[in-house]
């Protein structure tokens, strides 16, 4: 099994980010897909999920209306689209797929978001 996360980097504040998380070693389309993050000395916290299938999603309200979170179950690959970013969005994101009690993780891509 294989998350590998891509797409982080550095950017202003107010800029965007699309980050990409690639699967393999599972069947995709029957996991719930998780973009995490932790930032310094904080505990890691849920950005948002999008289940199996019909493209139901859930974010957390920091991240609301600036984040939206898609799967492509035919590439095994979730992304998350970041717009507005701030400095607070500064962390490493995971990415994490999860089904009956199975959870998998990769590990991380760091977003600094500075001027």
């Amino acid at each position: 099994v294989q998350l590998v996360e891509s797409g982080g980097g550095l950017v202003q504040p107010g800029g965007s980010l699309r980050l990409s998380c690639a699967a393999s070693g599972f069947t995709f389309n029957r996991y719930v897909m998780s973009w995490y993050r932790q930032a310094p000395g904080k505990e890691r916290e849920l950005v948002a999920l999008i289940i199996t299938v019909g493209g139901n999603t859930n974010y957390a309200d920091s991240v609301k209306g600036r984040f939206t979170i898609s799967r492509d179950n035919a590439k095994n690959t979730v992304y998350l689209q970041m717009n507005s970013l701030k400095p607070e969005d500064t962390a490493v994101y995971y990415c994490q797929a999860r089904k009956l009690g199975m959870t998998y993780w990769g590990k991380g891509t760091q977003v600094t978001v500075s001027s």
